[in-house]
Order: C-alpha cells, then sequence, then structure tokens
C-alpha cells in the first residue's frame, strides 16, 4: 500500500510542477474516462433498482387499461378504430386548430401585481 501511496504523491507532484495546458490536458485525461465510468456505473444501478421497485416507465405486458395500437396497421386487419384518439395521427388541413391544454383554476392562481411581491420589496 505505501509504494502506491509513494507513487501516487509522485504523480501529484510532477501533474502540480506542469504549466496550466499540459496540468488541464493531463486531468482530463484522466478524470473524463473516470467520471464516465462512475456515471454509467450509476446508471446500471438506478435502473436496476427502479427495474426491481416496478418503476422503470416500462409498462407491464396487458396492463389493465392499456391498448396500444398495433405496430403494423395491417395487423388489426387495416380497420380504423371506432375511437379517433387511440391514433397519435395530428390533425391536418388548413382549419385544424393547435391543442391547448387548459389549466384548471385552483393550478393558475391570482394574476401578479406590484403589491404581490416579496414582503417589503416594492
Amino acid at each position: 500500500m505505501e509504494q502506491i501511496a509513494g507513487w501516487w504523491d509522485g504523480f501529484e507532484l510532477w501533474v502540480a510542477g506542469l504549466p496550466f495546458i499540459p496540468q488541464f490536458v493531463v486531468v482530463l485525461l484522466g478524470m473524463v474516462p473516470i467520471s464516465v465510468a462512475i456515471a454509467m456505473g450509476l446508471d446500471r444501478t438506478l435502473r436496476a433498482v427502479l427495474h426491481l421497485l416496478g418503476r422503470d416507465g416500462k409498462p407491464e405486458q396487458g396492463a389493465p387499461g392499456r391498448t396500444d395500437p398495433p405496430a403494423d396497421p395491417a395487423a388489426d386487419g387495416g380497420h380504423r378504430h371506432a375511437d379517433p384518439a387511440a391514433h397519435s395521427e395530428p390533425p391536418r388541413g388548413a382549419g385544424a386548430a393547435p391543442i391547448i391544454a387548459a389549466r384548471p383554476a385552483e393550478l393558475v392562481g391570482p394574476p401578479l401585481t406590484a403589491a404581490a411581491g416579496p414582503a417589503g420589496v416594492r
């Protein structure tokens, strides 16, 4: 263990003695791969934990209330569904209005005024 500590101390002294630009390059060459490896390890661990908890965002096969449209339009015989909302195609044409979700009044709140700022601020 003392040999590793001695080597590391020598390496630190060597890097500290370099001018700024080479020092920056040496640190980047070491830290970028280490940081990427740590991030990938944390990502895999978090995905595994979320999968075990059932919070990975992937719906279970045959989940109730879930009706996925077939991947191939010919898979359902080429017929359109009775419910037009079953298709994710946006409306087309010159008269198509943009879809804007209305916000409930309890989420919107009153309009801001000069008196609505933090106490003592005008």
